[in-house]
């Protein structure tokens, strides 16, 4: 039998790295985590953990606002952006500091460098020029922001990676992008007093998401001061001298801004890492192709988390990470569950979404019963806020098992991961029916929604 430097060399130092590498270690394994830049990965140093602080920062203002309605008088505020920046950065560098100690807790090795393939079992260490081997060799290396080379212009751009660090932050910005990065980060800049434009190719934003709450975003972003244009791309973006930029965008109009930023998707980062060496297979998009259990078409090399650009959420990939342990280490093949996903958009009014559509659900269902309430929250009746709430459900008319969930509205993603668990068992619309209220809340309004607002039959509306 060869003897191999480790049982687990994992490339990767995020959520689903790190999970896997810490859960073998703990096993007794012999385990290596290498990463070239901070461990956490996108989601705790660039992604959803600085992005959720910052939704937090950029809310303030309406909350003050909000308010005088309940009878406080709040001074005048003023807002220090790199005074945000400094307890970001404190903040992440603490989780940084704990993904590092559970993988030392649990007896892991930490490589603090760029690692690539030599060969199947072999492994480069870049920062000490020194080879080492293993038996399993797990892939965990994430995605990274599309650069978007052919536009003329682009090295003028920032993306989300920068957006949590810029020196300043600037009074104007257009963001070119309609997925849930672009929206977020729309809507955070905005609450930060950003004059914001948000341009998106598509006919509406959150492309992915059901109609009623892309609408319904859409119109509130407006209301707020957003504005958005749709239809339309960047043609090219030029720097003026005086640090500003020119961006020129589809119909020859032309905005001037402190700065422009593309959120037009991730691709998995697979470039340099010698997949070629060891014969790995790899996709159009660069992603590596893995079977149902995250094995590569190379035995013992097994990938997870958005390299593999199957699901590209942070709980995903340790979900994936689990059952690769299961799967490599405990002899019990576990395929990752990636059906009925849970998942939020942290715009202002946010997304919780789990569950099909009504446009996804009317191609695969014949007939669809569509419950649906907009509402002003009780939160907002003494502030005075008209913004509304939107809640959907979208339910199998034959077997009456609900099929999605959709809100739009405050503590959104909240519900969401609540509406995963009974989506998730299959129950139906008559469950829900028979679970009793807790009132006075917002959430009340998925337990009393006895009559469909309408029909969908074979894909068509009926009233």
């Amino acid at each position: 039998m060869t003897a191999y430097d480790y049982d687990l060399f994992v490339i990767g130092g995020g959520s689903g790295g790190v999970r896997a590498g810490r859960v073998a270690a703990a096993m007794g394994k012999r385990v290596a985590v290498a990463e070239e830049f901070r461990f956490g990965g996108t989601c705790v140093i660039r992604g959803c953990v600085p992005k959720k602080l910052y939704v937090y920062a950029s809310q303030f203002p309406e909350q003050f606002e909000d308010a005088a309605g309940y009878g406080w008088t709040v001074p005048e505020a003023s807002f220090d952006w790199r005074k945000l920046v400094e307890n970001k950065e404190r903040e992440i560098t603490r989780l940084e500091g704990l993904y590092q100690k559970g993988i030392a807790g649990a007896n892991g090795e930490i490589i603090q460098s760029r690692a690539t393939l030599v060969d199947k079992h072999t492994v480069r260490i870049e920062a000490e020029n020194r080879t080492v081997t293993a038996n399993h060799i797990l892939i965990a290396t994430g995605g990274r922001p599309n650069p978007h080379a052919a536009l003329p212009g682009h090295e003028h751009c920032i993306f989300s990676d920068q957006a949590f660090d810029l020196p300043e932050l600037p009074k104007s910005i257009v963001i070119s992008g309609g997925g849930y990065i672009a929206v977020e980060f729309a809507n955070i800049f905005h609450g930060l007093g950003v004059e914001t434009t948000l341009i998106y190719r598509g006919k509406e934003i959150l492309g992915r998401f059901d109609m009623d709450l892309r609408r319904m975003l859409h119109e509130t972003m407006e209301q707020k001061g957003i504005r958005i244009l749709l239809h339309s791309v960047f043609e090219k973006v030029e720097k003026r001298a005086d640090g500003r930029r020119d961006a020129h965008v589809t119909g020859g109009e032309v905005l001037t801004v402190d700065q422009v930023m593309l959120a037009i998707g991730r691709i998995p980062n697979t470039e340099n890492l010698g997949l070629e060496n060891a014969g790995v297979e790899m996709g159009k998009s660069g992603e590596i192709i893995v079977d149902d259990y995250s094995r590569t078409n190379v035995d013992n090399i097994w990938a997870i988390g958005d390299v593999t650009n199957r699901v590209q959420l942070t709980p995903v990939a340790i979900h994936e990470a689990m059952c690769f342990v299961e799967t490599a280490f405990k002899d019990n093949p576990t395929r990752p569950d990636h059906d009925c996903i849970a998942t939020a958009v942290f715009s202002q009014p946010e997304i919780g979404t789990v569950g099909l559509s009504e446009d996804d659900a009317a191609k695969r269902f014949a007939n669809l019963e569509i419950y649906r309430a907009a509402f002003r929250p009780m939160r907002h009746t003494l502030s005075g806020r008209q913004e509304k709430m939107l809640m959907k459900l979208v339910v199998d008319g034959d077997t009456r098992r609900v099929l999605g969930a959709h809100i739009l509205g405050p503590d959104a993603g909240e519900m969401a991961q609540l509406l995963g668990i009974p989506l998730k068992a299959g129950l139906t619309k008559d469950d829900f029916d028979r679970t009793m209220a807790v009132h006075p809340t917002a959430a009340e309004e998925l337990v009393t929604m006895y009559k469909p607002t309408y029909l969908v039959k074979n894909g068509r509306r009926v009233e």
